[in-house]
């Protein structure tokens, strides 16, 4: 997109960043749209940096595609912080004042009385069809408006690229995000339609609450039409918001999120929004208009800033705009179709407060530049979010910020620009306007570990597109699962290996510890260059499980010959170590600096002061067995599976996993969860194994069966040659061809054969009979 300008400023001191030999990390900056080195406001030496993070709009459950923006941005702070050794102020919002959180609490409120209140099933069916049926007409449209701008973007794209047009690629840019909000659109109208089939389905007398799971979302918008300015107690709008604002705070807790270091309420800054408003009107980009607030762009524009830096190809474009509050609103009072709302006049069951311009609330652009611009100051290093807030959120942030700060010549809020891929299902974005999520704590209650969705997370470009779903979670277990048996594998050698017994001298005839030791160099290596660009953890991570592999190797190698050296246990404990601390710093691991592997329940098994009772029971009740069964002269084979009674039950419940190795055993400590659900897997496959077979005999079986009933509908062997002999001796060999005439030697014999393969034909009719006699 080298013909789309972009601008951006780079920071002070940038130019010898670059030329530094000590090489900064580069991070990938929205602004630009690539790669740039990251240098602090306080210039290359400095070790501060300064990053609001946009938070949640607190009206429902936090879904996968916030996990994927939270956790991600989290590893990415993990890095700054903890490997190249930043420290960070990070902001971090919360939206507990919004259209969305507004519609939703009014919403599940007049539903909750609507429910109470209509007993009639008959009669909320009939609304509920005539309430779909407009929803549907009226998505229809929309889609067809987005439909016509898409295509008329596509061929305002074309005509340009044909004839090289300086903003071919802005065109390009603009119809690829129109393309995507038809499907987006149709999506919508799909699920519509669905729901009204849904409907139909339920017959003529359904449940009150069963319509209601199905056309609630539209009936509740129609309510909120209705009576939502009934709706007048504050509180309603209060305990909605800060339900979610306490569930979004636990789950990140259970993805391992760190807390940002300030977090800001909307609720709880509205003076200092109120004044950040006023001082965008004292400076001419704002103007007031039946107690509303906009943002005027042209004369932000006419001021010499640029409107639209993160996505000037969307600048414009009414489908792009058009799930924006702040864009809708007062469109019959805005001076330009691009300005935005900064203050919204109150309207009757909405919350408000006290302003110049009368009762009313914040638009949802505002509250970020407000509030980060309080905490932080006229300039940031960091800004982040998702994909999906480019155009127009961070961009009016932008504006608004720079509006500000105008006086102070502020052309540039924001440093570095951040924003995750979206994450996808079924090729779109997952996302609750879409009803196509999948809650967090649905995703923890089925699919994922905390750890195995970090490891996923981590394992994807953090500002690339990424697909959810059950593919990605089998290879999430199985990563999990090399690591998990590498540490063990470790620790194994670990305790076997005491260096008064065996030899700590390396063996310099097959080199292998030596080939080891360049592994665990070559992995730092590719590790810290990994991060250098772009704080690429997928290719640290790719660099660790080659690390893992080649340990593996090594181990494998050396403990498979008895009569060789001995594995080097301070060496493989070199790249155990290496491996749990990028894990720490990715969040992945929960060890403690002395310790080996992710932590957690397996280390807390491991305290034997906790613990130790429940293993020498099970020790004592073991010899107990054992002594009975000697005493009874029961066989070997009986005593072998009390063996493994222990080591599949016992051991199992204990958290102990026993792998035989030839004559002797090792044993690792794990976490009896992931035991069982092992377990039980190899159960269910054993089980399958066994229907599989019995399916197989079963078929044979049958086809034995229809075998033989083809063999019963035979015909004689005379009936079946009449064609071609007429009369047999005792052993039903030929003698006439079919006319009568006797058959010389040469032609007998050649009838004998015709006969033989029928005879043939017939032999597992001739073993039933057999059978039968006996």
């Amino acid at each position: 997109m080298a013909d789309i300008e972009r601008h951006w400023k780079p920071p002070s001191g940038f130019k010898a960043a670059v030329e530094s030999a000590v090489p900064l990390p580069q991070i990938y900056n929205s602004l630009k749209d690539s790669k740039q080195t990251l240098v602090p406001l306080g210039g290359p030496g400095s070790r501060q940096l300064t990053w609001y993070e946009c938070g949640p709009t607190v009206y429902d459950s936090a879904h996968m595609g916030h996990a994927r923006n939270y956790v991600t941005f989290d590893i990415v702070r993990r890095i700054l912080e903890d490997y190249f050794g930043y420290s960070i102020l990070y902001v971090m919002n919360v939206t507990d004042v919004d259209d969305k959180i507004i519609r939703r609490a009014k919403r599940n409120y007049l539903l909750q009385q609507y429910e109470r209140q209509h007993t009639d099933s008959a009669q909320v069916l009939a609304e509920a069809h005539t309430t779909l049926a407009n929803s549907i007409a009226a998505q229809s449209s929309k889609l067809s408006t987005t439909q016509a701008e898409a295509e008329s973007a596509r061929d305002e794209a074309k005509a340009a690229r044909s004839q090289h047009l300086k903003d071919a690629s802005k065109k390009e840019k603009l119809a690829k995000e129109l393309e995507t909000a038809v499907l987006q659109e149709d999506l919508k109208l799909k699920q519509l339609q669905s729901a009204q089939k849904q409907l139909q389905q339920k017959g003529s007398q359904p449940s009150v609450p069963d319509i209601l799971a199905i056309a609630g979302d539209v009936m509740g918008d129609l309510l909120d039409k209705q009576q939502g300015h009934t709706v007048t107690d504050k509180d309603i709008y209060r305990q909605h918001a800060a339900r979610y604002e306490s569930e979004f705070l636990e789950d990140m807790d259970a993805l391992g999120c760190r807390r940002p270091d300030v977090m800001t309420r909307v609720s709880e800054y509205m003076t200092e929004i109120v004044e950040y408003i006023q001082t965008i009107m004292s400076n001419k980009m704002a103007y007031e208009s039946s107690g509303s607030v906009h943002f005027d762009t042209q004369a932000f524009r006419g001021a010499g800033h640029v409107y639209g830096k993160l996505n000037p190809w969307a600048v414009g474009s009414a489908a792009l705009a058009a799930d924006d509050p702040d864009t809708r609103q007062g469109n019959g009072e805005k001076r330009h179709p691009t300005d935005f709302a900064l203050w919204k006049a109150a309207k009757p069951g909405e919350p408000s407060w006290d302003s110049p311009w009368g009762q009313g609330r914040p638009g949802w652009h505002i509250e970020c530049s407000a509030m980060a611009s309080r905490i932080i100051g006229e300039q940031l290093d960091i800004h982040s979010g998702g994909e999906d807030l480019r155009f127009p959120h961070h961009d009016n942030e932008l504006a608004q910020a720079e509006a500000h700060y105008h006086t102070c010549g502020c052309q540039q809020w924001v440093n570095y620009f951040l924003h995750t891929g979206h994450l996808s299902i079924e090729g779109l974005k997952m996302s609750k306007s879409l009803k196509n999520f999948i809650t967090i704590r649905e995703a923890l209650a089925s699919d994922f570990t905390g750890r195995q969705l970090r490891l996923m997370f981590a394992l994807s470009p953090w500002d690339r597109p990424m697909q959810y779903g059950q593919q990605a979670a089998d290879e999430m277990k199985a990563k999990e699962s090399l690591f998990r048996n590498f540490f063990q594998n470790v620790e194994v050698v670990m305790r076997q290996h005491q260096t008064v017994k065996h030899t700590s001298k390396w063996d310099e005839g097959d080199g292998k510890e030596r080939g080891l030791a360049k592994n665990i160099q070559q992995a730092q290596q590719r590790v810290h260059e990994a991060l250098l660009d772009n704080l690429n953890s997928k290719a640290a991570l790719d660099a660790l499980l080659d690390l893992v592999k080649d340990t593996n190797k090594y181990l494998a190698d050396r403990q498979g010959n008895t009569q060789g050296p001995p594995s080097q246990p301070f060496l493989v404990r070199k790249a155990a170590a290496y491996v749990t601390r990028i894990l720490s710093i990715f969040g992945i691991s929960a060890a403690a600096p002395d310790q080996l592997g992710f932590g957690g329940e397996a280390a807390a098994t491991a305290s034997a002061n906790e613990g130790a009772a429940k293993y020498l029971d099970a020790f004592a009740l073991f010899r107990d067995t054992v002594r009975s069964m000697a005493k009874s002269n029961k066989s070997a084979g009986q005593i072998l599976a009390a063996c493994d009674r222990i080591r599949d039950e016992t051991m199992l419940e204990l958290g102990v996993r026993l792998e035989d190795r030839g004559d002797e055993s090792v044993w690792k400590l794990e976490d009896p969860a992931v035991l069982r659900r092992e377990q039980q897997a190899k159960q269910q496959d054993a089980a399958e194994q066994k229907l599989k077979k019995l399916v197989s005999a079963h078929n044979k079986k049958q086809a034995e069966l229809v075998r033989l009933q083809k063999l019963v509908q035979l015909p004689s062997i005379q009936e079946a040659t009449k064609d071609k002999f007429s009369k047999f001796d005792a052993d039903l060999n030929p003698t006439h061809d079919r006319e009568g005439n006797q058959l010389d030697t040469k032609a007998a014999a050649k009838a004998k054969k015709v006969v033989d393969k029928e005879k043939k034909a017939r032999d597992g009719l001739k073993k039933i009979e057999v059978s039968l006699a006996l």
